[in-house]
């Protein structure tokens, strides 16, 4: 560690303690000069990534921080986590994705704000973080951030006289006219664009919602008591009419967008061999990319934007640590959580990940990394939702994406008919 970087752990450390010592006011029942405890975090995040970072951040301290971490099958995490509950034998935290939380914020230790005020979290996190702000305290310290960007192949680009990359949403018409090849039957051969269809398109539910917030839709709201509903709805505040038509188009064999259909093979495999000119993944998945296309010339960019009256934004998948309320000693895992968080490790982290930092002073440095300078960029205009399965929703938008398609329904019948049913998912996972 530099000596700038122990500097600024320390002065965090201090704030670490001014912090802990408020919460320990507010719950009243422990001391901030006992020793840390050993505590036993769950989650869905990787287990060898963060038992590595455990490790390094122990190298740096006199007192090693016991933890033990159990990863778990998203699929099956809430089920176990209820019981274990049930059994008096949770956990102490939680590392789990956003959207993963709201179906367990009653079983939550909120931070109080009287540690942890709200204009600080604000000023020090990025802005899907603020999905964390609770009215009695913060749900979770944010630890990752993973944003949608656009992959793109050069050769496609460069060898069909197209100097720049997409950086709207209505440059597509023109992409598709000069990078869409079909045979002389109308079957697709090359593709500028792979949208419209949730059954081969890799991160649709995630693509969908990104198209969502552009629009200023936030996918779903909480109202003034708390309880998470679904804006797929045309009465919301931004009617997601026109993303969902604009996500629809592409598999549309009337439309002069024409480019996609379900027949095709995934998008990020289309990608992989060189008939698909743009493919939205994560930015973690930069080098899978590279390892299964090692002759694919391609590069990095951020997802294309609406070009007027529109909301900058990507999909991000953040992963935060929770206090779980029935932990014997809350004071002492939320020391332990804000260590976790320190500056000079989440930045260590994010170089070993290679992926954005969730804090904005680290952004803010800056990276001379041609791809790291890019997803640095996303995760500042990064958004997520609270959902109840982020499954259920996926076959919720699904669904309404195909009985659209298909022509089953109109689109202003299947939004409603997705909010109605989305309503009743949220509704049940937090009884």
């Amino acid at each position: 560690m530099s000596k700038f970087q122990f500097i600024t752990l320390s002065v965090f450390v201090l704030f670490i303690v001014g912090g802990v010592a408020a919460f320990a006011l507010y719950r009243g029942n422990t001391t901030t000069t006992e020793k840390l405890p050993a505590i036993t975090i769950w989650g869905t995040f990787p287990a060898a990534t963060f038992t590595q970072y455990v490790v390094d951040i122990n190298n740096t301290l006199a007192q090693p921080l016991s933890i033990e971490y159990v990863q778990k099958n998203p699929n099956q995490f809430s089920t176990d986590f209820i019981a274990a509950l049930a059994r008096g034998q949770g956990p102490d935290a939680l590392l789990i994705p956003v959207d993963m939380l709201y179906p367990h914020a009653d079983k939550l230790g909120l931070i109080p704000y009287d540690a942890l005020p709200q204009r600080e979290f604000r000023d020090t996190f990025i802005q899907e973080a603020e999905l964390y702000l609770f009215d009695q305290g913060v749900a979770a310290l944010p630890f990752t951030i993973d944003p949608l960007i656009m992959y793109w192949n050069r050769d496609m680009f460069d060898t069909a006289g197209l100097a720049q990359y997409p950086r709207f949403w209505d440059e597509f018409k023109i992409l598709n006219e000069r990078l869409t090849q079909k045979d002389s039957n109308g079957n697709i051969r090359r593709s500028a664009i792979a949208m419209g269809d949730f059954s081969n398109i890799n991160n649709a539910r995630e693509l969908l919602g990104t198209l969502l917030f552009q629009i200023g839709n936030p996918v779903t709201a909480r109202d003034q008591d708390g309880v998470v509903a679904s804006m797929l709805k045309i009465t919301a505040p931004a009617d997601p009419t026109p993303a969902l038509k604009f996500f629809t188009q592409f598999v549309n064999p009337s439309d002069p967008n024409y480019s996609w259909n379900r027949g095709m093979t995934t998008s990020k495999a289309a990608f992989l061999s060189g008939s698909l000119a743009t493919y939205f993944g994560f930015a973690s998945e930069l080098f899978d990319i590279r390892a299964k296309g090692p002759n694919l010339n391609f590069d990095a960019a951020l997802i294309p934007q609406l070009r007027e009256d529109g909301v900058k934004a990507t999909y991000g998948r953040m992963y935060g640590l929770s206090l779980v309320r029935s932990t014997p000693n809350p004071n002492g895992v939320y020391q332990i959580l804000s260590l976790l968080t320190a500056p000079p490790y989440l930045s260590n982290l994010s170089k070993t990940m290679y992926l954005p930092p969730v804090r904005r002073d680290l952004l803010a440095q800056g990276s001379t990394d041609p791809y790291i300078s890019i997803f640095g960029q996303a995760a500042l205009v990064a958004k997520g939702w609270l959902d109840a399965d982020s499954a259920k929703s996926q076959q919720i938008m699904s669904e309404m994406i195909g009985s659209i398609t298909s022509g089953r329904r109109t689109v202003n019948q299947a939004i409603q008919e997705a909010g109605a049913q989305y309503d009743v998912v949220l509704e049940e996972s937090i009884k």
